[in-house]
């Protein structure tokens, strides 16, 4: 990698990343901190890694990142780099406590790691490869906050500390599709596939970006609500095979199987009869929050669903799924020599008034909130409250060129579904309208929903 010139306009830059980092820190830390000792030790999951493995897997990753590749340096403690290396220690080794340090020593390593990069930031040059590697390390861990938060919710840990219940950005119903104009539409961030971009940070899967041409189509307006999910329960959805494909149905039985281990047994169909984290109890629905179990907001948009889950509701719905360019089109709206915007709205960052995100509201608002976030063509909350389900298959972009992290992407590719646009537990400096996310069909622990297009 050659060295490229120093930035000019540096300081704001420097500025930026250690309120960044300072910010990333302290969430990691809160998270962490606020779990007993007992609570460490989750039960196994495999979409669940623990807590504790988190945090030094994410302070490993500055080393590598960081020092490693900008300085040549050894790692902290390099007896300890196959432990932190997701790609050395097996996922169900990660469980094993007698392997890895103590609470407060993997909190003091993260903590001497972090500051370490905090003093490089202040003192090296802030090159364009080193302000590169600083993001990409900053926004793995992000990543990594978002998966701390769903852990919480899988094992039905206490909510974090961060959780607010008021509605920021109150909105109306706006019903039925917005319609997308046949046309010559941008996808992905424009430009090469260059790694150290100044201005624009994207992943390798977002890039290159290019030109596409679509059909006109009909989009939902908002998410798929808990009251529209419902009413397909109610119909009977999961238990009519028709609506649901050969893997859904594969997807249903192994379900199924799970409910019996973990004594949910479904009486007359082996099937799971509705979503993962909702129960009929003392004569209504509810849904299970963290730890907390509460009324089921019909106006809020489902979450938890799987792939197949939307799949099968769309059949039964008369609608299907967007395909990711279609997705993508609906929120940006980007064509090609007109001026280039990030987000629904613009290019303003997202903020507590724009979007659910960075663990704050939990999916708990209405669809139709966030007025002001609306898209080019009306459609809300393409940012943030839930992961948005699309048909497509996960793969590179044509001229991909692998990043610095080779594992970023490439191990996705082929198996996984797209999703887009965020959700309430991704961190808002990591999102945009172009950032790509893969999950396999069958995940149903991650904040995951979707919206429909018409036939």
């Amino acid at each position: 990698m050659d060295e490229k010139t120093v930035m000019t306009g540096a300081q704001p830059a420097r500025d930026e990343l250690l309120a960044e980092l300072e910010h990333t820190r302290q969430r990691t830390r809160r998270l962490i901190t606020s779990l007993s000792e007992g609570q460490l030790d989750v039960p196994y999951h495999p979409g669940v890694n623990p807590p504790l493995w988190e945090m030094g897997h994410a302070a490993f990753f500055y080393e590598v990142f960081v020092f490693n590749l900008l300085d040549g340096t050894p790692s902290f403690d390099p007896a300890m780099d196959d432990l932190w290396d997701s790609f050395h220690v097996e996922h169900k080794d990660r469980w094993n406590r007698e392997l890895f340090p103590a609470r407060e020593e993997t909190l003091d390593y993260f903590d001497t790691i972090y500051d370490r990069v905090a003093e490089r930031i202040c003192a090296q040059p802030l090159t364009d490869q080193a302000l590169y590697l600083y993001r990409y390390a900053i926004f793995h861990q992000n990543m990594h906050i978002e998966s701390l938060i769903w852990c919480r919710q899988t094992v039905g840990y206490a909510a974090p500390s961060a959780l607010i219940k008021e509605r920021p950005a109150p909105g109306t119903s706006v019903v039925g599709d917005a319609v997308i104009p046949a046309g010559r539409w941008l996808v992905g961030m424009p430009g090469e596939s260059e790694f150290f971009a100044t201005s624009d940070f994207a992943f390798d899967n977002e890039k290159p970006g290019f030109e596409i041409d679509l059909e006109s189509f009909a989009i939902s307006r908002q998410q798929v609500t808990n009251r529209e999910f419902l009413a397909f329960v109610d119909e009977g959805g999961y238990r009519k095979p028709e609506l649901w494909s050969f893997g859904g149905r594969k997807w249903l039985e192994t379900e199924a199987d799970m409910a019996l281990v973990h004594g949910r047994p479904e009486p007359l169909l082996r099937t799971p009869a509705h979503p993962v984290y909702w129960r009929w109890h003392e004569g209504q629905w509810q849904e299970r929050l963290f730890d907390q179990w509460q009324p089921l907001n019909p106006d809020a948009p489902v979450t938890h669903i799987s792939y197949w889950e939307a799949e099968a509701y769309c059949r039964w719905a008369g609608r299907r799924l967007p395909t990711e360019f279609e997705w993508e089109v609906a929120a940006l709206g980007n064509r090609p020599g007109e001026p280039f915007r990030r987000y629904p709205w613009g290019n303003q960052s997202p903020d507590a008034s724009l979007a659910d995100m960075d663990g704050l509201h939990m999916a708990q608002n209405p669809v139709y909130d966030y007025p002001e976030a609306e898209s080019p063509f009306g459609c809300r909350q393409m940012i943030g409250a839930v992961w948005e389900w699309t048909s497509s298959q996960f793969f590179p972009y044509d001229g991909f060129r692998i990043d610095m992290y080779p594992f970023m992407s490439t191990l996705q590719f082929g198996d996984h579904k797209v999703t887009r646009g965020g959700s309430c537990a991704t961190s808002s400096c990591l999102i945009r309208g172009t950032y790509r996310q893969a999950y396999l069909p069958m995940r149903n622990d991650v904040f995951t929903g979707f919206r429909t297009c018409a036939l």
